[in-house]
């Protein structure tokens, strides 16, 4: 298989000033992060002058495709396709979904497909693409041939560096926001959260500081930011005391809580607000719109943004990544002890230093070679086209050792040879908030192989998209859920570019184009977690494989 990685660095264009503080907790040690990360320094916006579009293929002999211009030496890099073939979207790595998926799937019973987000699923897993020296991304576009027809499943893969060692971060300063509702009482809530704060608070460094902030029907802050040094047992003190009781006023410990980190903000630290709950709110605020603005200014004025850690088996999803997208912030979900660890002692540490801030993607897929094409999942975090490079667009916030990957399924012109298509990614300085991109390419000669002949990567990829796609389609109502703006339900794959041959694809077992049934699904599943040993690969085979056995 073929990979192509073209990287195009395009200037500093406009500086402002921004507070964007680094942070490594001190709980794991350094190396990549499994997860993606969305944690930003600061939510005030910077405005830079439109760029022309990346430079985009077309027709030979220079002819015009609807939407671009001819050039005068009928060059085929120097106009943009048509805006159909135009795909756009902020970066985006939540894992909870599949998380919640997994623990639903334990306890026998189907996920609602509203809480199924395929690339939640998809950015579960690590990938080995290629890293920049230094801050930014590097781009990496690949893909393969399905079992249907001309389709193919092209990965565009984005990372960021390795994530620093231990000694090289600054110091933390985290306030904790803990739902104590009644709902918080079931085993692996609350019980979970204080094992896990526990243990982290044994790992934090001597500089860090710690803030603790309860709420159930109100709010209170249990701790104040405390720097940890000989404190370690006051902490742990006001951990043990933590016992569930009354409703959730989720609103009020989020507004609580940044107010609290505010009190306390410390300079030359990064400041963060971790929400550890079930997000079943029932008392106070519960739009998640209401409680993000009671916090703006917080946000905004002094960077302080939310990572949203959910449990329980009953979970408010939707509340829990409305909130995440919308403040700049990551969600993931924890089910157990190991997943807890993995959370606050692995992935927390990575996901609180920022590299990239507003960080969006655009991919031009040639009309010369592509008929049709789909994003898969990205439902919430569509873009319009023309606000790729308006900055003061919302987009994601990225940090160091982490990957990012968007799947597409493509239908290729019978016949046609060439470029594929070109995968850019601009994003933001999170000091200086100067603007930067990288690109990469992909030609059609890339998808020679099939898919599941595929490496290690793309196969976890496919097969990963595959099953979120499965438990999409398992409920006849699945295509009434939030799809997004543009996106027509999961039946047609023709809703985000039509060619002047397009077709809709109508797959017998889901909506994407070679989608196995659930059992061949997890025999493959099972086969590739024999072949690598991985554990997460392993993990998804059996997720498959009861999700089989359900249906």
């Amino acid at each position: 298989m073929k990979r192509y990685r073209t990287r195009r660095p395009i200037g500093a264009l406009l500086a402002l000033t921004a507070a964007g503080g680094l942070l490594l907790t001190g709980c794991g040690g350094g190396g990549d992060a499994a997860h993606g990360a969305k944690d930003s320094a600061a939510d005030s916006r910077g405005g830079s002058a439109p760029l022309p579009a990346p430079d985009r293929p077309r027709g030979e002999g220079g002819q015009r495709f609807e939407g671009g211009e001819t050039g005068e030496n009928g060059d085929s890099r120097d106009t943009a396709p048509a805006p159909g073939h135009l795909s756009t979207f902020a970066l985006d790595v939540d894992t909870a979904s599949y998380g919640y998926a997994r623990r639903t799937l334990s306890e026998g019973r189907l996920p609602d497909p509203s809480t199924v987000r395929p690339e939640e699923f998809v950015n579960s897993f690590r990938q080995d693409y290629d890293r920049p020296d230094g801050d930014g991304f590097t781009v990496t576009v690949d893909g393969a041939r399905t079992d249907e027809g001309d389709w193919s499943l092209v990965r565009v893969g984005l990372a960021t560096r390795g994530a620093e060692q231990e000694g090289d971060r600054p110091p933390a300063a985290l306030t904790f926001v803990i739902d104590i509702s009644g709902s918080m009482a079931e085993p692996g809530r609350l019980d979970l959260a204080k094992e896990s704060l526990g243990t982290m608070t044994d790992r934090l460094r001597d500089d860090d500081s710690v803030a603790l902030v309860t709420f159930s029907d109100e709010a209170e802050t249990v701790l104040p930011m405390t720097r940890l040094g000989d404190r370690r047992g006051r902490i742990h003190d006001a951990i043990d005391s933590l016992e569930p009781t009354d409703s959730t006023n989720l609103g009020a410990g989020v507004e609580t809580g940044y107010a609290t980190a505010v009190e306390g903000r410390r300079e030359g630290a990064t400041n963060r607000v971790v929400l550890v709950s079930d997000a079943l709110a029932n008392t106070g605020d519960t739009d998640a719109d209401a409680i993000l603005e009671r916090i703006a200014d917080a946000r905004r004025e002094h960077g302080i943004t939310l990572f949203g850690v959910g449990v329980g088996s009953d979970y408010g999803d939707a509340l829990m990544e409305r909130l995440a997208d919308k403040g700049d912030g990551h969600t993931t979900y924890v089910s157990d002890t190991e997943d807890a660890r993995e959370v606050f002692c692995e992935q927390l540490p990575r996901h609180v230093e920022l590299t990239a801030r507003d960080a969006k993607a655009q991919v031009a897929f040639d009309p010369e070679t592509v008929a049709e094409f789909r994003l898969v999942g990205y439902d919430n975090r569509r873009v319009a086209d023309e606000d790729f490079r308006d900055d003061r667009v919302d987009g994601g916030e990225v940090g160091p050792g982490h990957t990012v990957t968007a799947l597409y399924a493509v239908r290729v012109r019978p016949g046609a040879d060439g470029h594929l298509a070109t995968a850019t990614v601009r994003w933001l300085d999170p000091d200086t908030r100067a603007p930067h991109e990288e690109s990469g390419d992909v030609e059609t000669d890339a998808l020679d192989g099939s898919v599941w002949d595929a490496d290690h990567g793309l196969r976890v990829t496919a097969t990963a998209a595959y099953f979120a796609d499965a438990l999409r389609s398992t409920h006849a109502d699945h295509g009434d859920g939030d799809h997004g703006d543009g996106d027509h339900g999961d039946d047609n794959y023709a809703d985000d570019s039509h060619g002047d041959d397009s077709q809709s694809y109508d797959g017998r077992h889901g909506s994407l184009p070679g989608a196995p049934g659930l059992g061949e699904l997890a025999e493959r599943a099972d086969s590739l977690a024999d072949r690598t040993e991985d554990e997460d690969v392993r993990g998804l085979a059996e997720a498959i494989g009861t999700a089989n056995r359900l249906t």
